[in-house]
């Protein structure tokens, strides 16, 4: 157990040493992924002034604390995604990966997670001015503060199993694009990363319970905005205790599987 814990303190060490140098590029990146929230949040305050100031008991300065929040959700739940894969598997890298005694998992989950610390160092400036210029209505209570930290760090685990187990895939094919859009599309509709789900149909609301999306983005932010009882945080944080070890047994499942795979092409 001290040899993991050294492992994953010296990973992420590294990594936060690693981000700070490249501290210009990153907020360059973070500053690009602003737009889709502007976006939205722009479009739906524009809805709610014209029905009369909210729009499903969302008011503009509602939107607007959604939307700065979901930067903070969005840049928290960055990890590795399939397209890196393919390069990781075609290029040979997974090789030396696997020469290792721990399971190549442990260092990526390590190395992202000490990335997102420099990650909400640099995101606390951006929201200062999002929060400047849009004038987000956020009064969160003691409870649902401390419940939003545990969940920020549920949702990058439910999300990191997700794209672990998709980018798997690349040991089939060598072009795992098509399922990544897939993906990128169901994530968009059913996890609150568009809009709250509380204002999508009802057959939205249904179908997103059964799947593990909304627990890596619209149930994080609803904690801090105030949108859920105690029992419902809890709940939320049981689901994402739920999705994170299901996908870790389905990822040591598969992970034997692409092995052999692996060394059946003779990479």
């Amino acid at each position: 157990m001290k040899a993991m814990l050294d492992f994953y303190f010296t990973q992420m060490k590294m990594a936060i040493q690693q981000q700070i140098q490249y501290r210009v590029a990153n907020y360059f990146y973070m500053i690009g992924m602003i737009a889709e929230p502007v976006i939205y949040l722009v479009v739906w305050s524009t809805v709610a002034r014209a029905q009369g100031g909210s729009v499903g008991g969302y008011t503009p300065g509602d939107f607007a604390a959604y939307y700065i929040v979901w930067t903070l959700v969005r840049n928290m739940n960055i990890v590795l995604t399939p397209y890196v894969w393919e390069n990781y598997i075609q290029r040979g890298e997974l090789s030396m990966e696997l020469l290792r005694p721990l399971h190549p998992l442990h260092a990526t989950l390590a190395y992202f997670s000490g990335w997102k610390f420099v990650m909400i160092a640099m995101w606390l400036p951006i929201a200062a001015i999002l929060t400047i210029v849009f004038q987000p209505t956020l009064n969160p209570q003691l409870w649902s503060i401390a419940a939003f930290a545990v969940a920020l760090w549920g949702g990058y685990l439910v999300r990191f199993m997700l794209l672990w187990l998709l980018g798997m895939i690349t040991f089939w094919t060598t072009r795992v694009s098509a399922f990544f859009e897939l993906y990128f599309t169901l994530e968009l509709l059913f996890s609150g990363r568009l809009v709250p789900l509380s204002l999508m149909p009802q057959w939205v609301q249904q179908v997103a319970a059964f799947l593990p999306f909304q627990w890596a983005f619209g149930f994080t932010i609803e904690l801090l905005l105030g949108k859920l009882t105690p029992a419902q945080a809890l709940y939320g944080l049981g689901a994402q205790v739920f999705w994170t070890l299901l996908g870790l047994f389905f990822v040591n499942l598969l992970w034997r599987a692409a092995l052999r795979r692996f060394s059946a092409v003779g990479a």
